[in-house]
Protein backbone atom coordinates (compact mmCIF):
# COMPACT_ATOMS: atom_id res chain seq x y z
CA UNK A 1 0.00 0.00 0.00
CA UNK A 2 1.25 3.17 -0.87
CA UNK A 3 1.69 6.17 1.62
CA UNK A 4 2.18 8.85 -0.58
CA UNK A 5 -0.55 11.02 0.29
CA UNK A 6 0.50 10.64 3.63
CA UNK A 7 3.57 11.30 3.07
CA UNK A 8 2.81 14.71 1.58
CA UNK A 9 0.09 15.50 4.81
CA UNK A 10 3.21 14.86 6.60
CA UNK A 11 5.46 17.44 4.73
CA UNK A 12 2.66 20.41 4.48
CA UNK A 13 2.69 19.66 8.49
CA UNK A 14 6.37 20.44 8.97
CA UNK A 15 5.83 23.24 6.73
CA UNK A 16 3.18 24.69 9.25
CA UNK A 17 5.34 23.80 11.94
CA UNK A 18 8.41 25.18 11.07
CA UNK A 19 6.88 28.68 11.02
CA UNK A 20 5.67 28.43 14.52
CA UNK A 21 8.91 27.00 16.12
CA UNK A 22 11.16 29.38 14.18
CA UNK A 23 9.28 32.24 15.02
CA UNK A 24 9.70 31.30 18.64
CA UNK A 25 13.38 30.34 18.60
CA UNK A 26 13.66 33.48 16.86
CA UNK A 27 12.23 35.97 19.15
CA UNK A 28 13.29 34.38 22.45
CA UNK A 29 14.41 37.04 24.38
CA UNK A 30 16.45 34.84 27.02
CA UNK A 31 19.33 35.06 29.02
CA UNK A 32 20.21 32.04 31.03
CA UNK A 33 22.27 33.57 34.33
CA UNK A 34 21.62 29.97 36.48
CA UNK A 35 18.76 27.75 35.72
CA UNK A 36 17.73 27.60 31.90
CA UNK A 37 14.15 28.76 31.91
CA UNK A 38 11.74 26.13 29.78
CA UNK A 39 8.56 28.21 29.37
CA UNK A 40 9.09 29.61 26.28
CA UNK A 41 9.66 25.99 24.92
CA UNK A 42 6.53 25.01 26.39
CA UNK A 43 4.83 27.28 24.55
CA UNK A 44 6.14 26.64 21.66
CA UNK A 45 5.74 23.09 22.02
CA UNK A 46 1.82 23.29 22.71
CA UNK A 47 0.98 26.07 20.02
CA UNK A 48 2.83 23.75 17.09
CA UNK A 49 1.31 20.84 18.69
CA UNK A 50 -2.08 22.57 18.36
CA UNK A 51 -1.34 22.91 14.96
CA UNK A 52 -0.29 19.75 14.15
CA UNK A 53 -3.22 18.58 15.64
CA UNK A 54 -5.47 21.44 13.68
CA UNK A 55 -4.65 19.85 10.00
CA UNK A 56 -4.94 16.27 10.76
CA UNK A 57 -7.97 17.17 12.36
CA UNK A 58 -9.06 18.67 8.87
CA UNK A 59 -7.22 16.13 6.29
CA UNK A 60 -7.74 13.08 8.48
CA UNK A 61 -10.30 13.22 11.12
CA UNK A 62 -10.91 9.19 11.48
CA UNK A 63 -7.30 9.10 12.58
CA UNK A 64 -6.27 8.98 16.16
CA UNK A 65 -3.19 11.43 17.64
CA UNK A 66 -0.48 10.48 20.10
CA UNK A 67 1.17 14.18 20.81
CA UNK A 68 3.66 14.73 23.45
CA UNK A 69 2.17 17.54 24.41
CA UNK A 70 -1.49 16.69 24.84
CA UNK A 71 -1.40 12.74 25.06
CA UNK A 72 -3.91 10.21 22.73
CA UNK A 73 -7.16 11.69 21.15
CA UNK A 74 -8.57 8.57 19.70
CA UNK A 75 -10.00 7.43 16.13
CA UNK A 76 -12.11 5.20 14.57
CA UNK A 77 -9.56 3.11 12.89
CA UNK A 78 -6.23 1.69 13.44
CA UNK A 79 -4.08 4.62 11.81
CA UNK A 80 -2.26 7.17 14.77
CA UNK A 81 -0.21 10.30 14.45
CA UNK A 82 2.86 10.75 16.39
CA UNK A 83 4.06 13.83 17.25
CA UNK A 84 6.81 15.55 19.14
CA UNK A 85 6.61 19.25 18.59
CA UNK A 86 10.11 20.02 19.54
CA UNK A 87 12.82 17.16 19.94
CA UNK A 88 15.76 18.70 21.63
CA UNK A 89 14.08 21.57 23.79
CA UNK A 90 17.23 22.07 25.85
CA UNK A 91 19.15 22.80 22.74
CA UNK A 92 16.06 25.33 21.87
CA UNK A 93 15.89 26.81 25.08
CA UNK A 94 19.59 27.52 24.48
CA UNK A 95 19.44 28.76 21.04
CA UNK A 96 21.14 25.72 19.61
CA UNK A 97 20.05 24.96 16.37
CA UNK A 98 19.69 21.04 16.81
CA UNK A 99 16.18 20.19 17.26
CA UNK A 100 13.66 19.10 15.11
CA UNK A 101 9.65 18.47 14.97
CA UNK A 102 9.11 14.53 14.34
CA UNK A 103 6.00 13.83 12.57
CA UNK A 104 5.15 9.62 11.97
CA UNK A 105 2.16 7.73 11.44
CA UNK A 106 1.81 4.36 12.21
CA UNK A 107 -0.85 1.77 10.80
CA UNK A 108 -1.82 -1.48 12.75
CA UNK A 109 1.17 -0.40 14.74
CA UNK A 110 3.80 -0.47 11.78
CA UNK A 111 5.71 3.08 11.47
CA UNK A 112 5.09 3.73 7.96
CA UNK A 113 5.66 7.46 7.23
CA UNK A 114 8.41 9.63 9.44
CA UNK A 115 9.02 12.94 8.39
CA UNK A 116 11.87 15.00 10.69
CA UNK A 117 12.29 18.71 10.07
CA UNK A 118 15.06 20.65 11.49
CA UNK A 119 15.05 24.63 10.36
CA UNK A 120 17.34 26.02 12.32
CA UNK A 121 19.27 23.63 10.46
CA UNK A 122 18.17 24.05 7.17
CA UNK A 123 17.51 20.50 6.85
CA UNK A 124 14.29 17.91 6.53
CA UNK A 125 14.14 14.27 6.32
CA UNK A 126 11.83 11.88 5.56
CA UNK A 127 10.65 8.24 4.18
CA UNK A 128 7.59 6.38 3.32
CA UNK A 129 7.32 2.82 3.48
CA UNK A 130 9.02 1.27 0.34
CA UNK A 131 9.81 4.30 -0.73
CA UNK A 132 13.26 5.12 0.67
CA UNK A 133 14.44 7.70 2.70
CA UNK A 134 15.34 10.79 1.71
CA UNK A 135 17.05 14.37 2.77
CA UNK A 136 17.38 18.09 1.73
CA UNK A 137 19.77 21.16 2.59
CA UNK A 138 17.86 23.78 2.55
CA UNK A 139 16.45 24.42 -0.75
CA UNK A 140 18.38 21.48 -2.48
CA UNK A 141 17.23 18.68 -4.55
CA UNK A 142 16.30 15.68 -2.25
CA UNK A 143 18.98 13.29 -2.18
CA UNK A 144 18.79 9.36 -1.60
CA UNK A 145 19.73 8.58 2.08
CA UNK A 146 22.13 4.96 2.51
CA UNK A 147 23.89 4.06 5.83
CA UNK A 148 27.53 3.01 6.00
CA UNK A 149 29.10 -0.01 4.98
CA UNK A 150 31.12 -0.12 7.81
CA UNK A 151 31.80 -3.95 9.35
CA UNK A 152 34.11 -3.55 12.11
CA UNK A 153 33.44 -2.02 15.54
CA UNK A 154 36.74 -0.31 15.89
CA UNK A 155 35.97 1.20 12.65
CA UNK A 156 32.54 2.67 13.34
CA UNK A 157 31.39 6.22 14.82
CA UNK A 158 28.87 5.96 17.55
CA UNK A 159 26.79 8.91 18.75
CA UNK A 160 24.53 9.26 21.82
CA UNK A 161 22.61 12.37 23.89
CA UNK A 162 24.91 12.29 27.55
CA UNK A 163 25.60 9.89 29.95
CA UNK A 164 21.81 10.36 31.67
CA UNK A 165 19.94 7.15 31.99
CA UNK A 166 21.90 4.53 30.89
CA UNK A 167 22.12 2.47 34.45
CA UNK A 168 18.68 1.84 34.09
CA UNK A 169 18.80 -0.12 30.75
CA UNK A 170 22.28 -1.60 30.24
CA UNK A 171 24.66 -2.37 33.39
CA UNK A 172 27.94 -1.84 31.25
CA UNK A 173 26.66 -0.93 27.61
CA UNK A 174 27.45 3.08 27.58
CA UNK A 175 31.15 2.04 28.81
CA UNK A 176 31.80 -0.84 26.09
CA UNK A 177 30.34 1.16 23.28
CA UNK A 178 32.55 4.06 23.90
CA UNK A 179 35.55 1.74 24.62
CA UNK A 180 35.01 -0.32 21.21
CA UNK A 181 34.45 1.98 18.94
CA UNK A 182 36.57 4.52 16.98
CA UNK A 183 35.01 7.84 17.14
CA UNK A 184 31.94 8.75 19.69
CA UNK A 185 30.76 12.13 19.86
CA UNK A 186 27.44 13.60 21.80
CA UNK A 187 25.77 14.81 18.32
CA UNK A 188 22.11 14.08 20.57
CA UNK A 189 18.61 13.64 20.26
CA UNK A 190 17.11 12.97 16.61
CA UNK A 191 20.11 13.88 14.37
CA UNK A 192 22.10 10.18 15.92
CA UNK A 193 19.92 8.58 14.33
CA UNK A 194 19.36 10.74 11.69
CA UNK A 195 23.23 10.64 10.91
CA UNK A 196 23.04 6.67 10.88
CA UNK A 197 20.63 7.12 7.87
CA UNK A 198 23.07 9.46 6.06
CA UNK A 199 25.75 7.00 7.01
CA UNK A 200 27.79 9.85 8.91
CA UNK A 201 27.23 7.28 12.22
CA UNK A 202 27.10 3.87 12.32
CA UNK A 203 25.74 3.46 15.59
CA UNK A 204 23.27 5.50 17.74
CA UNK A 205 21.83 5.12 21.01
CA UNK A 206 19.65 6.84 23.57
CA UNK A 207 18.15 4.89 26.91
CA UNK A 208 15.36 7.27 27.78
CA UNK A 209 12.42 7.89 25.09
CA UNK A 210 9.02 8.25 24.80
CA UNK A 211 7.51 6.92 20.98
CA UNK A 212 7.27 10.67 19.76
CA UNK A 213 10.86 10.86 20.27
CA UNK A 214 11.51 7.52 18.05
CA UNK A 215 8.62 6.94 15.52
CA UNK A 216 9.02 9.44 12.89
CA UNK A 217 13.37 8.07 13.01
CA UNK A 218 12.25 4.66 12.65
CA UNK A 219 11.17 4.43 8.79
CA UNK A 220 13.89 7.24 7.53
CA UNK A 221 16.84 4.29 9.14
CA UNK A 222 14.98 1.30 8.25
CA UNK A 223 14.39 2.82 4.42
CA UNK A 224 17.71 3.95 4.11
CA UNK A 225 18.98 0.51 5.18
CA UNK A 226 19.45 0.26 8.35
CA UNK A 227 18.07 -0.75 11.71
CA UNK A 228 16.26 0.47 14.54
CA UNK A 229 15.33 -1.67 17.82
CA UNK A 230 14.86 -1.35 21.61
CA UNK A 231 18.30 -2.51 23.68
CA UNK A 232 16.29 -6.06 23.85
CA UNK A 233 15.70 -5.54 20.21
CA UNK A 234 12.30 -5.45 20.07
CA UNK A 235 10.66 -2.81 18.55
CA UNK A 236 11.65 0.33 19.43
CA UNK A 237 8.63 2.28 19.71
CA UNK A 238 7.14 0.91 22.58
CA UNK A 239 10.88 -0.28 24.32
CA UNK A 240 11.84 3.15 26.26
CA UNK A 241 14.80 3.14 24.39
CA UNK A 242 16.16 2.69 21.10
CA UNK A 243 19.77 1.74 18.96
CA UNK A 244 19.98 2.29 15.60
CA UNK A 245 22.96 1.02 13.68
CA UNK A 246 23.86 0.59 9.62
CA UNK A 247 22.47 -3.40 10.14
CA UNK A 248 25.53 -4.79 9.80
CA UNK A 249 26.79 -3.93 13.58
CA UNK A 250 23.04 -3.96 15.14
CA UNK A 251 23.49 -7.55 16.22
CA UNK A 252 26.54 -7.14 17.98
CA UNK A 253 25.28 -3.79 19.50
CA UNK A 254 22.96 -5.54 21.07
CA UNK A 255 24.93 -7.90 22.71
CA UNK A 256 26.65 -5.55 24.33
CA UNK A 257 24.45 -3.33 25.47
CA UNK A 258 22.15 -6.61 27.09
CA UNK A 259 25.86 -7.80 28.40
CA UNK A 260 25.89 -10.87 26.57
CA UNK A 261 29.34 -12.33 25.42
CA UNK A 262 30.36 -11.26 21.79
Amino acid sequence: MSHADDLDLALQMADAADIITMKWFGNLDLIVETKPDLTPVSEADKETEIRLRELLSAARPSDSVLGEEFGTTDGQGTRQWILDPIDGTKNYVRRVPVWATLIALACDGEIVVGVVSAPALGRRWWAAKGSGAWGRLFDNAPVPLQVSGVRAMSDASFSYSDAVGWQAQTETGLADLLDVTWRQRAYGDFWSHIMVAEGIVDIAAEPELGPWDIAAIVPIVTEAGGRVTAFDGTPALAGGCAVSTNGVLHDTVLDMLTGKPG
